[in-house]
This record gives structure tokens, sequence and C-alpha cells, in this order.
């Protein structure tokens, strides 16, 4: 018999399994629904490693039912708030994982595809034409030439969205805290605060990580400061931007629109008010989705399990100071 057991609520790639067949069995969930807390803690009574997407709540609760649980692995980014409770899981002397850079290509891309959607105008005139219509006016696009693109945080995808841009012929702002202008440098970015950004840039991209700070970063406030013809575009998480201010301002003509693939709340509700308005292309958190992507941070995930379950450190680890000596 296998000794150990590994749990896989939301399975992406299943040819990463057979790395951790080799020495565990294997158990995977349904791609269809969330499991609720309690749904959790049962299915970790006897597991020992957990590995997730963005979707699960790993909570204390959870963490602490866990009684055999030896790593928490993340797929892709860093987990969110409240996506895993690090602070229980470092007491628990858990490692938490995740996979950087695996999915910052996919990821950039898609930010990148929905600006463009966005300025020329692709879906409106796609759903013009299949209904009967043909060129006219209201479906006049624009350049990206020239203008101002405005990324909130220089991360690895923030970073890949800047480098993909620059030949674009664009002026490039970054506003992220953590990053020195060396960084913002190497790939001709300036450096600015987050008030400039705002005025100054007809794009904004957002790529920044979900924490108590960047929480309804963009609110209305922020959002009346933007330019009437700038766009919006969040692929990193959705409640840096406060909703309600952004269907306001949209609604409103403060900003002339948005492109989103993640929510506040997600699943997202089919009666979410921002999928009545003509100026928002939406996706539904897919921009990590791609075949190479999967297939990267599956494996890296995978890998990381393995090296902990046969007692080695992992490589990319959050909460480093579970190995820290007493």
């Amino acid at each position: 018999m296998k000794r150990f057991k590994v749990f896989i609520p939301e399975p992406e790639f299943s040819e990463s399994h057979k790395i951790l067949e080799e020495i565990a069995e294997v158990r995977v969930g349904q791609k269809d629904r969330r499991y609720t807390e309690e749904e959790l803690m049962r299915e970790l009574e006897d597991v020992d490693a957990l590995l997730i997407t963005s979707r699960e709540r790993v909570t204390k609760k959870v963490i602490e039912a866990a009684k055999r649980l030896k790593i928490i692995a993340k797929y892709g980014a860093k987990p969110d708030l409240v996506n895993v409770d690090i602070e229980a899981a470092t007491k628990k002397g858990v490692p938490v994982t995740w996979t950087p850079s695996s999915n910052a290509d996919s990821v950039a891309e898609h930010a990148i595809t929905l600006i463009m959607a966005l300025m020329k105008k692709i879906f409106l005139s796609s759903l013009h034409l299949k209904t009967g219509g043909w060129r006219i006016e209201t479906l006049c696009g624009y350049e990206l030439m020239n203008k101002t693109i405005g990324i909130i945080g220089l991360g690895a995808v923030g970073y890949k969205v800047v480098e993909k841009m620059r030949g674009f012929g664009v002026r490039m702002l970054v506003y992220d805290p953590y990053i020195s202008e060396e960084r913002a440098k190497i790939v001709e970015a300036q450096v600015v605060g987050l008030e400039t950004l705002l005025k100054e840039s007809d794009i904004i991209s957002v790529h920044a990580a979900l924490t108590d700070k960047t929480r309804h970063l963009i609110g209305e406030r922020e959002l009346k400061m933007m330019k009437k013809s700038a766009l919006i575009i969040n692929t990193a998480r959705g409640a840096i931007i406060d909703e309600k201010a952004l269907y306001k301002a949209l609604k409103e003509g403060w900003i002339a629109g948005a492109g989103l693939d993640v929510f506040e709340e997600e699943p997202a509700r089919p009666d979410n008010p921002l999928f009545t308005l003509d100026n928002v292309v939406v996706t539904p958190h897919v921009a990590a989705f791609t075949y190479e992507a999967l297939r990267r941070e599956t494996f890296m995930a995978a890998e990381e399990v393995t090296r902990v379950l046969q007692g080695e450190k992992p490589k990319f680890v959050i909460n480093p100071e579970i190995y820290s000596s007493p």
C-alpha cells in the first residue's frame, strides 16, 4: 500500500498526477463545484497533501481538522486572503507553496487580448454582423499606438505585460510600491504614484495580489480620476476593484470600458449588473487557462508535493519560517 494520500479538489491536468501516483494515492474532486468548509474538513481527515486552485477556501478550521496534512500546494499565483489561511498553516507547520511565473505569459496575453478586444470593439462588431448589420460609425475603434498604458503591480504577470506591450509603440507607467525603479527601467517603464497613473493612463491593467491594502484599491474616488476615454482591465483578483463603483462608472460614463476576467464573487452570478453593459468584455477566470500554463503549473505543484512527502524542503514556499530553527 502507498504511504501517502493526496487530494485535488479541482483537477486541472491529469498527466501531472502520474508523478504523485508513484508515492501516493491520488483522489480528485469535482470540477464543477466548490467544496464547503465542512466538506473539505471531511475530505482532508486522512490526507497528507492538498493541491488547490483559487477556487477552494482553505480556512483555519479546515487546516486544523487535517491531522496528517504536510503541504498545501497552490497551482499558479500565490493564494489570496480568502484562498488559504497562511497564518493557520504556519502555526500548524504546514508549508504553503505556489508555482511562480508558470502562467505569467498566458495571463499577460489574455490581458492584452482584452485590451485589443475593447479598443477594436471586436465583440460588438461580431454581434452586429451576425445579426444582419454591417459597418457603422459606432463600431469605429482606436489604435493602441501612442497610448499610455498603466500597470498596477509589476510582478511576474505585470512584467510580462510591459515586455509584450513595448512593440505597440506605447508609453508605459507602473505603480508598485514594492519594486525598485531599476526593475521597471529594464522594460523601459516609468514608476509613478497611483494617482498619476490613474490620471494619465489611457488603459489601466491590474496585476496586483489581493491583500488587505489592495482590496477595493480601485473605488469611486479612483475611477473618477481616470480619463473618460480610459479602459480598465483586471486579470488579477476581482476584489481589487469595487464592482459596484465600477458598474456606476461604466453606466454613467466616468470611463469608457472594462475588460474583466475576475470578479468579487466567483463563479460570477449570471445576474451580475456588469454583464448588462455593452462597454464591458468578460471572461470566466480563464486568463491562465491554457494548455501550456496548466501543464507547467500542475507539474511544478506535483513536484513540490513529492519533495515534501519525501522529507525535502519545497522550492517555492510562502511561509519559509516554518523551517527556521527555534
